[in-house]
């Protein structure tokens, strides 16, 4: 399955067409500007709680919400209460497919692949969670399935097209610190409970309320764990936890490499998104990840991976780093502070370094300080996936304009839990110089699922 760059950007175009018209005219199942497109919003217990009323904000209506633990759901459902409400997405498909437009997936991240292509292949306008898929072969059948459909796609990841990812390009491409070298991004995460030698090995009652066997879904089945035993160190292992003593639901998933993609896959779709849209980036030719102690069943605590970018054009071969867990880059010498911040990006230049938007260096922060701004400002995730279900612009993440993005993440993740060096070729999609880790490329199904 051969989709290049080009092709992502060439397809993501089939969204565009003439604004103020009938939905009649604009065809595809494009929405009117004098109409709410409705949603069926499925994954709504966690972030899909505040993402639904950002849809709402934005100018959709919320027609039906799903999830398996209702109990978890039960916030979003007294937002939305006039919303039908569902158990299994299918279901919900099957009996929403003439009254709704679009799908939102904000589930576990070892099921968007399933919940996406499933709303694609019923022609709806979807928005998913980042990362968009835990595979990189899930990643490729979404993106296919998004252009077959023709339908207006976006991730939820941190946009690219506001003020600081423009401004970004628009000083590196005037030169601001001359050829970018290298680039440091760094995050907080994880802030979940994290670095776990084996899985549990207790079993829990299962909530009422709860639909364990559907929260595992294409997953292997274990026994359902509630809480880490209060002697146990691992909730307090992360350098933060958000997640409490929670083994897998809700949140903490994240940690568990058959459920999550840990701290890059949750964070690194975010920060690598303006560098990539910047700097032109694509598909690395090397990846190198080094670890904390790193067990299997649970990513480590921290991580560092270097990928190795070649030369695009007029721009120089890149170096990017990525850290995690606490770590940061080398303070650079024009910092003014202390301590750099908990998560950010570092442009290295050959005349100059950029924490994200701004210069470091003052005397060359206003020499170019009147650069134009000449792109136009976007940057709200549901209000540009609002205005591509609508028949306007592609919304700035779509499922195919992020698919570098997303393969970046994951290649990352596949260096951390292979334990080697990756070298991976985008067209035969294989790891060239590892071959054992080919088997991590692939989703392997359980419980009757396929994709």
């Amino acid at each position: 399955m051969k989709l290049s760059r080009r092709t992502f950007m060439s397809a993501s175009a089939l969204a565009a067409a003439p604004a103020f018209v009938p939905r009649s005219v604009l065809g595809a199942g494009f929405v009117s500007p004098s109409e709410k497109p409705t949603v069926l919003a499925i994954g709504i217990g966690g972030i899909g709680n505040s993402h639904t009323q950002e849809a709402r904000d934005a100018g959709f209506q919320i027609e039906a919400l799903c999830d398996i633990d209702w109990n978890h759901g039960e916030k979003t459902f007294k937002l939305f209460p006039e919303a039908r409400k569902y158990k299994d997405f299918r279901e919900a498909l099957d009996k929403e497919g003439d009254k709704i437009d679009c799908v939102y997936c904000g589930t576990p991240d070892h099921t968007h692949a399933i919940v996406t292509l499933a709303a694609l292949r019923a022609g709806k306008h979807t928005c998913c969670v980042k990362p968009l898929t835990r595979t990189i072969e899930e990643g490729r059948a979404v993106a296919k399935a998004a252009v077959d459909a023709g339908v207006a796609t976006q991730i939820t990841t941190s946009p690219a097209t506001g003020e600081t990812g423009c401004r970004v390009c628009e000083l590196l491409d005037a030169g601001a610190i001359g050829q970018v070298r290298e680039v440091h991004i760094w995050s907080e995460r994880p802030v979940w409970p994290q670095g776990s030698p084996t899985l549990p090995t207790w079993t829990d009652p299962i909530p009422e309320g709860f639909d364990w066997d559907a929260w595992l879904g294409p997953a292997s089945k274990i026994p359902f764990a509630d809480k880490w035993p209060e002697a146990s160190p691992i909730p307090h292992m992360s350098p933060q936890n958000w997640g409490g003593a929670a083994v897998f639901h809700p949140f903490n998933f994240r940690g568990w490499t058959a459920f999550g993609t840990g701290a890059l896959g949750d964070m690194g779709c975010h920060w690598a998104n303006i560098p990539y849209r910047a700097l032109k980036l694509g598909t690395p030719d090397r990846v190198v990840a080094s670890t904390t102690k790193f067990y299997g069943d649970a990513f480590p605590l921290s991580s560092l991976v270097t990928y190795d970018f070649p030369a695009r054009g007029d721009l120089a071969p890149v170096r990017l780093v990525w850290t995690d867990g606490g770590i940061k880059p080398p303070m650079p010498k024009d910092w003014e502070g202390d301590e750099l911040p908990s998560e950010g990006v570092l442009y290295i230049g050959d005349e100059g370094v950029m924490f994200n938007d701004q210069i470091l260096n003052k005397e060359r922060a206003k020499k170019f300080e009147d650069v134009p701004r000449t792109l136009p400002r976007r940057g709200q995730v549901m209000k540009e996936w609002l205005e591509a279900v609508r028949g306007g612009e592609p919304a700035g993440s779509n499922f195919p304009y992020a698919m570098p993005i997303l393969e970046f993440v994951l290649l990352g993740v596949l260096a951390i839990r292979s334990r080697k060096p990756v070298e991976f070729d985008p067209d035969a999609c294989v790891v060239k110089n590892n071959p054992d880790a080919n088997e991590l490329l692939k989703a392997n199904y359980q419980n009757g699922w396929t994709l």
